[in-house]
């Protein structure tokens, strides 16, 4: 039976962190959002838009911890060569971590794809600084500063804050786990990349000019082909809006699903025994079941095996936001 619209209510939402109301009861369909009724039993998460304010902070705090680390280490391990050896390695170095600053000053959907290209290509800079350093405690901060940067900029949470942040008006966005064969695709890109990013200099410093500049024109072939692949894996989002929810997926949509709030007949983790349409990729995880009152019609994405695409019409279908908890607490407050 399809859900009937209902009117604005005067009611507030005075249930606490623990979904109880103040006088202690059970926050009922009223005391959360419109989405609610077809949400059943999901947990507030209290402390989650905490974490996203804190969590840009602690990457720049960590980026400024590589610096400092970085710098005592890469001169450490540059000083038994030339002085025009060293010079143009620290002028490197500080140039990415400049274009690392940059890239997290201002959060969004495109500086987040560049967040996580710049971001992780520390660690392997430090395992080779370290690596070539006397200084065992400066090779040490300099990777675990490192790490700390990487994981952080890979976390959920801090994917969730940047593409949040260029949300539209009531846009709620939830960041979409990536499908596993395109991950595995775009990790071996970007090794490649960054082997080749970090190898030209090296190269162009130490006097090896044409190995060097081959090298360095491979790194800029490498990123002009991945950008817009990496940024792909930034763009794929579940979208909670007044109307309804979005399904943002380039990857496996040829168009942007929308479903109304009156279509819908229920949002919730999908048990093992779904017969949903599969729409995560396939990625990997725990998927959340999106069921309508009747059937919709779903554009899938063009594939070598069906280059025009491929239509369904289903009642049912799954998608993998990276917090499943969270996105569907976030529809039944809504």
């Amino acid at each position: 039976m399809p859900l009937r619209r209902r009117p604005p209510s005067k009611h507030r939402d005075n249930s606490g962190p623990d979904g109880t109301t103040s006088a202690g009861e059970p926050a009922g369909p009223r005391d959360r959002g419109r989405f609610a009724p077809i949400c059943g039993q999901t947990d507030r998460v209290p402390a989650a838009h905490v974490v996203d304010r804190l969590l840009p902070w602690l990457l720049r705090l960590a980026w400024i911890g590589v610096l400092v680390a970085g710098g005592a280490t890469i001169e450490d391990a540059t000083a038994d060569r030339s002085d025009g050896f060293g010079d143009a390695i620290g002028i490197i170095g500080f140039a990415g971590w400049v274009a690392g600053v940059v890239a997290m000053a201002v959060p969004a959907v495109a500086s987040l794809t560049a967040v996580r290209i710049i971001v992780p290509m520390a660690t392997p800079v430090a395992i080779v600084a370290a690596i070539g350093a006397s200084s065992v405690l400066d090779g040490v901060l300099f990777v675990l500063t490192s790490v700390v940067a990487a994981l952080v900029a890979l976390s959920a949470e801090l994917g969730r804050a940047f593409v949040q942040a260029s949300a539209y008006g009531e846009e709620d966005r939830h960041l979409l786990r990536p499908p596993v064969a395109y991950l595995a695709a775009a990790v071996v890109a970007w090794l490649l990349w960054t082997a080749a990013a970090i190898g030209a200099p090296l190269l162009l410093a130490g006097g090896r000019w044409v190995l060097g500049t081959l090298l360095a024109l491979v790194a800029l072939g490498l990123a002009a082909f991945g950008w817009p692949r990496w940024h792909r894996l930034a763009s794929r989002w579940f979208v909670i809006v007044p109307i309804g929810v979005v399904v943002h997926d380039s990857l496996v949509l040829g168009e942007t699903l929308l479903l109304r709030r009156q279509e819908l007949a229920r949002l919730r983790l999908a048990p093992a025994d779904t017969d949903a349409a599969d729409l995560t990729g396939p990625a990997a995880g725990h998927a959340v079941e999106i069921a309508t009152n009747d059937t919709v019609d779903v554009f899938l994405a063009a594939t070598p095996k069906q280059p025009r695409g491929k239509l369904l019409h289903l009642t049912g279908c799954l998608i993998a936001p990276s917090r499943p908890g969270r996105a569907l607490a976030a529809a039944a407050d809504r």
